[in-house]
């Protein structure tokens, strides 16, 4: 069965740094694709960060390019969001999902999120 748990959230000062953690269980995330989406109250969900474990690649929203850093560590089957000069706009809950290699579109398995929040 699959499990993901994601956890690093909290409270920040605009301009701080967060790393959310994606740790897994009952799947091997090197032979996957993951990805870490957010979502705000009232908000659609967006894609923020997805890494595509066969190439390496990672992928980013636009409004998180330069900032949020996505990383593996296949020793421990967690994916990381290394999040730093964190903005307001970002408050969100922020969960991890098995994705399409080449997609946002999820596998549909998710985790039960963690709250970002970052105060001005």
């Amino acid at each position: 069965q699959v499990h993901l748990v994601e956890s690093g959230g909290g409270s920040v000062q605009t301009g701080g740094s967060l790393r959310l953690s994606c740790a897994a269980s009952g799947v091997k995330l090197s032979s996957n694709c993951v990805g870490w989406f957010r979502q705000a109250p009232g908000k659609e969900r967006e894609g923020v960060a997805r890494v595509n474990s066969w190439s390496g690649s990672a992928y980013y929203g636009d409004s998180v390019q330069g900032r949020f850093t996505i990383s593996e560590d296949n020793a421990k089957n967690t994916v990381y969001l290394q999040m730093n000069s964190l903005k307001p706009e970002d408050t969100a809950m922020y969960y991890c999902a098995l994705v399409f290699c080449n997609a946002w579109s999820d596998l549909g398995y998710w985790g039960q999120g963690t709250q970002v929040t970052v105060t001005s």
